[in-house]
């Protein structure tokens, strides 16, 4: 906040002194938060960003690279690109890199939101200690893995994006099975309708995403062994399936968080080291 200049005038009988002051901001104004926004508002834009990145990429394989993004290693026709292949092409490595890469910073801060969540609303037992602490590992391997396939394209280095599309995919699974656990009991404690809700979705979507991976792993499995025309089709559309999925997933947050805030401020004077 800029100074204002204060004059005060001290009167005395023969002089008038005028001394200049600088009045600095106030301490309310000094503890006014610097950033503040609403959770709801925070989770959107981080599953926005890699739901954007995802359409782009595959809407521009499409049009574009229609060709080369679809081939297969056997040359039987195929109908839709693979994930690992459309990003693996320029612009859209470029556009999944920028999405993924700016989403991942708020997906690190959300574990450690949900680490706290689960210590207040479950009980202090040594095995919910446990599943919270794995599902924090979880979470967090879920995005290195996301990360690493992001970064090391399947064009670059085959074996170390394959294996960061591995550690993504059981990570992911891992972690929501996990996360239904905790909430399972988590609505057991609470009334809320936004915490049934957000059980009820969380349950959905993962047995939907078990369910899509398991087709999709199928199909992949069949195309290698026999090539068949068009089945690669069907492996990614369920790759599809299963990344938008786990994206809907973590969208559930808007139900747990919907009354927190993501601020930057001054700590009260007490909490100050």
């Amino acid at each position: 906040m800029p100074q204002r200049r204060k004059d005060v005038f001290i009167h005395g009988p023969q002089t008038i002194l005028q001394f200049q002051m600088l009045q600095g901001p106030s301490a309310l104004d000094r503890d006014k938060p610097l950033f503040r926004v609403r959770f709801t508002k925070f989770i959107v834009a981080t599953v926005l960003l890699p739901l954007l990145g995802f359409f782009s990429c595959i809407f521009i394989s499409l049009i574009f690279h229609f060709r080369e993004s679809t081939a297969t290693h056997c040359g039987v026709p195929n109908y839709l690109p693979s994930i690992s292949a459309s990003i693996s092409l320029t612009p859209e490595r470029y556009i999944w890199r920028f999405c993924i890469g700016l989403h991942s910073a708020p997906r690190f801060m959300i574990a450690l939101a949900y680490l706290n969540f689960y210590r207040i609303h479950l009980s202090s037992r040594r095995i919910y200690l446990l599943l919270n602490y794995l599902n924090l590992i979880f979470s967090v391997l879920e995005n290195v893995g996301l990360l690493l396939l992001t970064y090391v394209s399947s064009t670059e280095t085959y074996k170390l994006h394959k294996n960061g599309f591995i550690m993504f995919i059981c990570s992911a699974l891992i972690h929501m099975m996990i996360t239904c656990i905790l909430w399972k009991m988590v609505k057991k404690y609470s009334v809320s309708p936004e915490d049934q809700t957000s059980y009820l979705w969380k349950t959905r979507l993962c047995a939907f995403s078990v369910i899509c991976c398991l087709f999709a792993l199928y199909f992949y499995v069949r195309h290698n062994k026999y090539c068949e025309p068009g089945i690669y089709t069907f492996f990614a559309f369920f790759e599809y399936l299963v990344v938008l999925s786990n994206m809907a997933f973590h969208w559930t947050a808007y139900w747990d968080f919907g009354n927190k805030e993501v601020m930057i401020a001054t700590p009260p004077e007490d909490k100050r080291f």
